[in-house]
């Protein structure tokens, strides 16, 4: 799956948890500044993420932008 396959999942489910418009979402966007999201709400994207992927995604990563989570979901799909 490429970056840009996953890119578009990660804008998908963050626009509906967030019900902010897609096109709002960005790779540099910052889920905590830019996006408004808080703690539960990081949580449950990650959750729907793990879901979506079918992988396991720890808490403790450092992501900070959506470009952050697409590579860390890049990178537990390649060593699934």
């Amino acid at each position: 799956m490429t970056e840009e396959q996953i890119f578009e999942k990660v804008r998908e489910i963050a626009a509906d948890q967030l019900e902010v418009d897609q096109d709002d979402i960005k790779l540099t966007s910052n889920i905590k500044d830019d996006l408004d999201a808080d703690s539960l709400d990081f949580f449950e994207i990650m959750n729907e993420l793990e879901d979506a992927f079918d992988i396991k995604l720890e808490s403790d990563e450092d992501v900070e932008t959506i470009d952050d989570v697409v590579k860390y979901v890049k990178k537990q799909l390649d060593n699934k």
